[in-house]
């Protein structure tokens, strides 16, 4: 078996039996290129069937000079996934990551932005220009309904529902859920709507789509980012922020102010609420508000 062609397999694996997402698969795929690449380079002639242990720990180890301990276990963790799927699928016995530790990493605590960043984050929107009435929908829609950047890109106006106070969300998987959207939020989009995306030369096969750049077409991840990072700088911020850091502000404020893991689980769209947990690190003065309030004894 070449390399080429367990890695096609694995990629319509990925896709049609575990449904990932086009982003997800491209990820999975990096890490098996990763390995490819490495042993092109050391003219190492060895199948994915026949690769060993040890050539793999060498791969590791060359790779750990130039990552920190998060990319190295993200790669053991991608390479692990590729080569259960060989096992699974009959083309190995065993999994040659198995015996191999992922670096010990500490819990990233979200970077968070405050109430009055995100203000002026927004409040810098030059709203003279047509794109900034899209913009300032965009960040008021990441940060009140704390959508991933994907979700974001792939709304549709079919998924609206703004009588029910709603929009329908596609998150990983296809996995879609319902988010609740405030009033003020609703208002920016129908502004955009009304006084800019009407006026737009939109091909047919963006005519649903929500965000659309100066062409008419669907805006890329790239772009959000880079209106984001712009922003940041108009303002002086001094934080490292993508459009991920609206959607950690959003669960942080929410928890802040009193609201329940599980629901923020539901409205995050975490598969597992381990994932959510995270935002109880992010502030523990809340903790100490939850004993305070609901403890009989308090």
């Amino acid at each position: 078996m070449k390399w080429a062609n367990a890695l096609k397999d694995y990629q319509l694996y990925l896709k049609i039996e575990r449904g990932l997402s086009e982003n997800s698969i491209s990820n999975y795929s990096y890490d098996v290129k990763k390995l490819i690449n490495y042993l092109e380079a050391n003219n190492i002639s060895i199948s994915p069937i026949s690769i060993s242990k040890e050539t793999i720990q060498e791969f590791i180890y060359t790779i750990a000079k130039t990552v920190n301990a998060r990319s190295q276990s993200r790669l053991i963790s991608g390479l692990k996934g590729f080569f259960n799927y060989l096992v699974f699928e009959d083309y190995r016995d065993t999994n040659p990551l198995d015996t191999i530790d992922s670096p010990k990493i500490g819990r990233k605590l979200p970077d968070t932005l405050s109430e009055t960043e995100i203000n002026q984050l927004i409040n810098a929107i030059d709203l003279s220009k047509p794109q900034g009435e899209r913009n300032r929908a965009i960040l008021e829609l990441l940060y009140s309904c704390g959508l991933r950047v994907s979700e974001l890109t792939n709304l549709k106006i079919s998924d609206l529902f703004f009588e029910e106070g709603f929009i329908k969300v596609t998150g990983k998987g296809d996995k879609q859920r319902f988010v609740p959207i405030i009033d003020s939020t609703q208002k920016y989009i129908d502004i955009y709507r009304k006084e800019v995306r009407n006026h737009k030369n939109i091909p047919n096969e963006f005519k649903d789509t929500l965000f659309l750049n100066r062409r008419g077409k669907q805006l890329t991840r790239a772009m959000i980012f880079t209106i984001i990072k712009q922003l940041a700088v108009k303002i002086n911020l001094n934080k490292t922020i993508s459009p991920h850091t609206f959607r950690h502000s959003f669960a942080t404020h929410l928890l802040e102010n009193g609201a329940d893991l599980r629901s923020i689980q539901l409205m995050l769209g975490h598969e597992s609420i381990t994932t959510t947990e995270i935002y109880m690190h992010v502030d523990k003065s809340h903790l100490k508000n939850v004993i305070k309030t609901f403890h009989p004894r308090k």
